[in-house]
This record gives C-alpha cells, sequence and structure tokens, in this order.
C-alpha cells in the first residue's frame, strides 16, 4: 500500500510537530513514540525508513527526543533511533540505508547476552547541510559540524568540525576546508 502522512491529514497529531510540507511515505518501517518527534517544514522521510524513540509506550514527558529539521530528505530504509536525544539540522539529506543511533548495549558483564546488558547513551547532533552517504552509521555521542560529507559505509564516532569530508571505518577526516587554502586532504588520525 502506498500512502503518506502529511501535516494536512490526522497523522500529524501523533507528532509533537509535523511541519507543513513534511511527508512520511508508505510504507514505513517501524514507527513509535512519534509524540516525542518534531520533523521540520518540508522533510520529506522515504519508503521503509523506522522512525524509533525509546521503546514502545515509554514515557520522555514533554521531551522532544528526535528532532529532525527542516527541508531534510531521509533515504529509503534508513533507521534513527532514540533513546536519549538525536537533533538533526536543517538541510540534511540521507542517501539510502543509513543508521543513526544514540544507544550502544554494554557487553563488558559476561554472564549476561550482550542485547540484555545496560545500554549507553549518547547524544548525537548532525548539524546544519550534512550529507550521509548510503549505508553510513552514525554512533551514539557523535557529532558532526555543519556541511560535513560522509563517505557511503563509513562508521561515525566522534567530533568532526564544519565543512569537512570523513570516511572508512573508524571514519576520519579525509578532504577539509582550510580558510587560508580552501580544500585540501587532512592526514588526521581516526577520531575514537
Amino acid at each position: 500500500m502506498r500512502g503518506r502522512i502529511t501535516s494536512g491529514n490526522p497523522g500529524r497529531y501523533r507528532f509533537a510537530h509535523l511541519g507543513p510540507g513534511a511527508a512520511l511515505s508508505f510504507p514505513l518501517g517501524a514507527l513509535y513514540n512519534e509524540q516525542y518527534m518534531a520533523i521540520g517544514e518540508g522533510t520529506l522521510v522515504g519508503e521503509g525508513v523506522s522512525l524509533a524513540v525509546g521503546w514502545p509506550d515509554e514515557d520522555f514527558g514533554e521531551e522532544i527526543v528526535l528532532r529532525i529539521g527542516r527541508g531534510c530528505s531521509i533515504g529509503r530504509g534508513s533507521h534513527i533511533v532514540a533513546h536519549l536525544r538525536v537533533d538533526i539540522g536543517d538541510d540534511v539529506f540521507f542517501g539510502p540505508y543509513v543508521y543513526v543511533t544514540d544507544q550502544n548495549h554494554g557487553y563488558v558483564a559476561l554472564d549476561t547476552p550482550i542485547g540484555r546488558q545496560d545500554a549507553e547513551d549518547k547524544p548525537v547532533t548532525i548539524g546544519d547541510g550534512c550529507w550521509l552517504g548510503v549505508g553510513s552509521v552514525i554512533l551514539p555521542g557523535t557529532t558532526l559540524g555543519r556541511n560535513v560529507a560522509v563517505a557511503a559505509g563509513a562508521v561515525v564516532r566522534g567530533s568532526f568540525p564544519d565543512h569537512c569530508l570523513i570516511g572508512g571505518v573508524p571514519a576520519r577526516i579525509l578532504r577539509r576546508h582550510h580558510d587560508e587554502d580552501g580544500w585540501r586532504a587532512d592526514l588526521q588520525a581516526p577520531n575514537l
């Protein structure tokens, strides 16, 4: 079945905010706890995208846990999973199958299955104008500055400045804009 949720139909009332011109395409992936999500004006969410805050029916009070800015495009099959805070700026573009999360499971308790260990939450911030390439993964605690391009398949953790190209596993800065001489390769060590 094809369809969409827009600011012009009753589905919008499930969200904390769904801006004018925003649309979520059907079929969606997982979608729950919409009351803790704010999606900005003109943002388009592709087919098969999962938007999840916490666990189904978890109570976050009055908090906005997942914010997607204005004019964004969330590519088909992407997943955004927020437990603490995921903040995506304006004009951010996701390729297909991007994964963003602010939570990792623990693994140190040897007698407890990893999926049952206490999780660690760290907020994620993606700055205005970023591009996230196909299949990239944004891990807890990541901060991307403005206009950061993330290469396809990159696994990103750490903080990255404005105006850079990052890629690899783990991601590192590949090129960066310098005021004095423009874009150039940057041989920086991985941001761990």
